[in-house]
């Protein structure tokens, strides 16, 4: 998957289109490399699990 997929996916959280976004293990580093270098990352939570998947949400607020 290349950043402006991944781009693309944040951007459907964003705007309510996704309520969540499960990301694998193997995609974390790709996925956080481009969550990053948002304006808006601060509004994004992620939640990680056993084995090393992450469930991202967006926040209204951003967090602190």
């Amino acid at each position: 998957m290349n950043k402006e997929e991944i781009q693309s996916i944040f951007d459907q959280l964003k705007n309510g289109e996704i309520d969540k976004l499960e990301v694998a293990k193997q995609d974390f580093m790709a996925f956080r490399s481009v969550l990053v270098e948002r304006e808006d990352f601060k509004h994004f939570r992620g939640t990680a699990h056993i084995g090393g998947g992450v469930t991202y949400h967006y926040l209204e607020e951003p967090r602190s």
